[in-house]
């Protein structure tokens, strides 16, 4: 499957596809790439995929220095999700229900659910979850008469050097749990 893009003008199209042919763009064209795969796996609740990109990209983008907190893990996922934007309004730290919703995915269109994405360093994804439902940061995208709703969780335990993730399809769904 290939992401979209918006380029009203179809001479930068062009370019731009050009572009990212260009070895110099390598790296570029393939996070994107990859962030289409990462959004497609959350999608289709694979977190074993997810949890890699998030790993692979952790590992290669941000400092030792920065390494095992929380916000480091929002730059891996700002930089995991690049193409959604395409499909969502992707709003940081947003009011929702009775609190501040790490990230909330609203969707351009109506066939695609919204996401909720919560984080957690060293503690359970399934912290994050339980997070979501308890402050009804669901509400949001169900005033927007979003019909299917992701809640999905993240945690990076700084012991292990791992992150997991959870995904509940329509908050009420089967949970599984995937670390890399």
């Amino acid at each position: 499957m290939t992401g979209e893009l918006r380029i009203p003008n179809k001479g930068l199209m062009i370019e731009f596809e050009e572009a990212l042919k260009d070895d110099e763009f390598g790296y570029i064209a393939e996070l994107v790439k990859n962030s289409d795969e990462v959004l497609n796996a959350t999608l289709n609740q694979n977190g074993t995929a997810v949890a890699e990109y998030l790993h692979d990209i952790h590992n290669s983008e941000l400092s030792v220095l920065k390494y095992n907190d929380e916000n480091s893990l929002s730059c891996v996922v700002t930089l995991a999700y690049l193409s959604a934007r395409n499909k969502y309004r992707i709003e940081r730290e947003e009011k929702s229900g009775k609190g501040f919703a790490d990230f909330i995915f609203h969707p351009r269109r109506r066939n695609i659910p919204g996401i909720i994405l919560e984080l957690k360093a060293n503690d359970t994804p399934e912290a994050a979850i339980v997070q979501i439902k308890n402050k009804e940061y669901s509400n949001k995208l169900i005033n927007e008469n979003i019909e299917r709703i992701f809640a999905v969780g993240i945690s990076y335990d700084s012991n292990k050097k791992r992150i997991s993730m959870v995904n509940r399809r329509n908050i009420e769904g089967v949970v599984t749990v995937h670390s890399i």
